[in-house]
């Protein structure tokens, strides 16, 4: 069988195995330790088992590498499973992605069939009838095909998600926190019925025990049912602001609204248009027989605010344990860092400096483990923003996509305009660019121990990609200069003085302007 552990073995539960597709994303990333902790063994299948590295439950599951759409590597996952979670999506707007989920679909209904599986477990989109965007299509698609699997199968209907680092709440609050009157499609007077993740996962968990007789869709909402306007002044009183002016405006189609979105907010064109496709239909529950399935969580149902309350909470404690940005599929495809002698033959082009420092290798190290988002990158600001804005402009992350935690980084973790390629705590850290460049880029950052102090070493590389990426490195390298030399004294020097932003204003300003940058 294609698995690998993750760590150490398995923690073996009460003999029922669960298997999670989409492990590395959003839901999936929160389900997975839960069913753990239910007493499941669960096996997570995954395209890249490194996403998993620094994981907190890594270590609890058993990982099945492969992919969806190859029936060997999905037939083996499948071996002596009792419920398949089938979490995982394709990105809309990239390639042919409905024809992309409804093959994935087809190969994990066909195998779950072969295997014995006894229940199925999908979390789709909420939708009314009639004809619905392409985004909700496929979604629909793919709960269809899973239904008719002839494994009993719950396919839960969900509309927007709140909860720290989901998408839908990441719109609405930077949507909300940028913009003091608010200019919006007419979309804004929807009617949404939001759920908390929470209560999203409670139902997921649930899914499991259903009656082997129970082969359908459920609709699933939060209590509340507020139009989209009112969702983000609802966010405006929780975070403490005053509530937006909105005025819908009839000429602001989905694709004009997805590049507003895309340039207001970090979330990306490509993710932004499947959402507001999605928005412009009134997204209701239709029907309660989920209540009868499985009773509301203790307390009931979370209510909108108060699943704003909780997501503002985890961000402002750094505990959001998975982020819309964990997913590959949002950022640019890019192929790891060969080792420097294959460079060999091959255009490269690098940036390479380096200081002694009296700073601890410690202290240095938190530095750069807490680099970008609120905390900024120690150089040039200015030129940073106006980097990030240009990449927004085509369609890129830009550099409001922040990070995950303020503190702390793993494998995987989007940051800013890059994505945590590899690291190697208290010693190194490479970054991989997702940002709209001719070519590829790497971002890498050294800490060795030295007498009386530590030895920081950056180095930027760069792969070019024709003409234009040779053309675009030399059109920026007056600016690296200023910026790449700034970084690494502003690094050093705040280390020295162990001012390590923790999501406060930090003071290497008044570091730099002692050290003389």
């Amino acid at each position: 069988m294609p698995s690998q552990n993750a760590g150490s073995s398995a923690v073996t539960g009460t003999g029922r195995r669960a298997l999670v597709t989409g492990a590395t994303g959003y839901i999936g990333g929160r389900l997975a330790p839960r069913l753990v902790e239910a007493g499941f063994d669960v096996r997570v299948f995954v395209r890249n088992p490194d996403k998993l590295i620094g994981v907190p439950w890594a270590d609890t599951v058993e990982v099945a590498q492969g992919d969806l759409t190859d029936r060997e590597s999905v037939g083996a996952a499948m071996a002596d499973v009792d419920v398949v979670y089938y979490l995982a999506h394709a990105m809309a707007g990239r390639g042919d992605f409905e024809k992309a989920e409804l093959q994935a679909a087809q190969t994990v209904a066909t195998a779950a069939a072969a295997a014995g599986v006894k229940r199925i477990v999908y979390l789709g989109g909420l939708h009314p009838e009639g004809d619905l965007s392409r985004h909700l299509e496929s979604r629909k698609k793919v709960g269809d095909t899973l239904l008719a699997s002839g494994v009993p199968t719950v396919a839960l209907q969900a509309g927007v998600v709140i909860g720290s680092g989901s998408a839908s709440f990441e719109m609405i609050r930077h949507l909300t926190d940028v913009l003091p009157y608010m200019p919006a499609p007419k979309w804004v007077r929807n009617f949404i019925q939001p759920i908390a993740v929470r209560d999203v996962l409670h139902y997921l968990l649930g899914s499991a025990d259903a009656p082997t007789d129970v082969n359908r869709t459920f609709d699933i909402g939060g209590p509340d049912v507020l139009r989209y306007g009112q969702m983000m002044n609802g966010y405006a009183v929780e975070a403490g602001l005053k509530q937006r002016p909105i005025a819908p405006l009839p000429v602001l189609t989905p694709w004009l609204a997805s590049q507003w979105v895309n340039l207001v907010t970090p979330i990306p064109r490509a993710l932004a248009v499947p959402i507001i496709e999605s928005l412009q239909y009134d997204c209701v529950v239709r029907e309660n027989d989920i209540e009868a399935l499985i009773p509301a969580p203790e307390g009931g149902l979370t209510g909108y605010r108060r699943a704003v309350r909780l997501a503002l909470g985890k961000m402002r404690d750094g505990e959001v344990e998975t982020s819309w940005q964990d997913s590959s599929i949002y950022g640019a495809p890019s192929d790891p860092l060969p080792s420097d002698p294959d460079w060999s033959g091959h255009t490269v082009y690098t940036d390479d400096r380096e200081r002694d420092t009296v700073a601890s290798p410690e202290e240095l190290w938190k530095v750069i483990e807490s680099i970008g988002g609120e905390n900024g990158w120690y150089s040039f600001p200015l030129a940073w923003a106006t980097r990030g804005w240009m990449d927004r402009l085509v369609g890129g992350v830009g550099l409001r996509r922040g990070r995950r935690s303020a503190t702390s980084l793993r494998p995987g973790d989007a940051l800013d305009w890059w994505r945590v390629e590899k690291i190697d705590r208290d010693r190194f850290l490479r970054l991989r660019a997702e940002m709209k460049v001719p070519g590829k880029a790497w971002l890498e950052m050294f800490v060795e121990e030295r007498p009386g102090g530590s030895h920081y070493r950056q180095r930027a590389v760069f792969f070019p990609q024709g003409l234009s990426g040779r053309l675009y490195w030399f059109a920026i390298l007056p600016f690296h200069g200023v910026i790449f030399s700034g970084m690494l004294n502003r690094i050093a020097a705040t280390a020295e003085q162990g001012t390590v932003a923790d999501g406060t204003e930090a003071t290497r300003t008044d570091v730099a302007a002692q050290k003389g940058n």
